[in-house]
């Protein structure tokens, strides 16, 4: 006689069951503006969850994240270590984030190798930056065209604080907002992501200053050398530049610095993978 397994899925998290599931979540909202980090209780509560990692990455773990409903909607905020402990995603917490892909003049994409420091996907080859932006005004939003300038902001901010590129080497108006995926992958037993990724493109020729807490190497690459580099077997790349490259990057790429491009912009639907 063969068992029967049942498998239970998690609830879906709403703006009504958020706080219950999830008490380290913040819930205050006001003006569709989230909460800063001090207004958090539980953020500066580091655990033992955090024991032994290198300082400043803890210290990076008190920032406040959006968490979002299936939707993309921000119903409350909570601290990066809540966002990405594994014990919270298994159980459905979902928080918002941006992938960028920085292009120079001869149309090379931009990579980075993040840090062994780094507490989630260390030392892994990934896009130019990807971070999340924070519960802070002026980085948040409940409809797409404000969600989307939030990210953006958080993009600049994020590609000074890693890779020392300057604000004005690329303004704001110069990130294009192509799609969002939704996306689940476990960094270790402890760790991991649950996010809408916003995909950002900008083009531009910037000096770099890496931060080398958070960037352990950086390399420019055509497609054709990317590919390459997803065929030695020594190298490791965080899952969500997988998805991204497998389904859209390469023929994005193909139509870099054209009109052709345009028709991949804005898309409105959320790509689930």
């Amino acid at each position: 006689m063969s068992a029967t397994v049942t498998v239970t899925e998690p609830p879906r998290i709403t703006a009504e069951n958020v706080a219950t599931l999830f008490p380290e979540v913040d819930t205050s909202l006001a003006r569709e503006v989230l909460p800063t980090a001090t207004s958090n209780p539980s953020a500066t509560q580091a655990g033992d969850e955090l024991a032994g990692y290198d300082e400043e990455q803890v210290r990076l773990m008190d920032e406040v994240c959006i968490v979002l409903d299936d939707d993309d909607k921000p119903i409350g905020s909570a601290s990066k270590k809540a966002c990405h402990l594994m014990t919270n995603i298994d159980r459905g917490l979902l928080h918002r984030a941006f992938s960028v892909f920085l292009f120079d003049s001869n149309k090379r994409l931009l990579l980075q190798q993040r840090a062994s420091e780094k507490i989630t996907f260390p030392d892994m080859w990934t896009n130019t930056c990807c971070s999340h932006p924070l519960g802070i005004p002026g980085e948040t939003g409940s409809q797409l065209d404000a969600a989307v300038l939030g990210v953006k902001r958080a993009a600049q901010r994020k590609l000074e604080q890693e890779l020392g590129i300057k604000p004005e080497q690329v303004p704001l108006d110069k990130f294009e907002f192509f799609t969002r995926i939704h996306y689940k992958a476990p960094s270790d037993g402890k760790w991991g992501e649950h996010e809408i990724d916003y995909i950002l493109f900008i083009q531009a020729d910037v000096d770099l200053n890496e931060n080398p807490n958070e960037v352990r190497d950086t390399k420019y690459v055509s497609a054709e050398e990317l590919k390459q580099m997803f065929e030695q077997p020594g190298l490791k790349f965080t899952p969500w530049f997988k998805l991204i490259c497998n389904s859209m990057l390469f023929e994005w790429w193909g139509h870099l610095g054209s009109s052709s491009l345009e028709p991949y912009k804005n898309e409105h639907e959320i790509r689930r993978m």
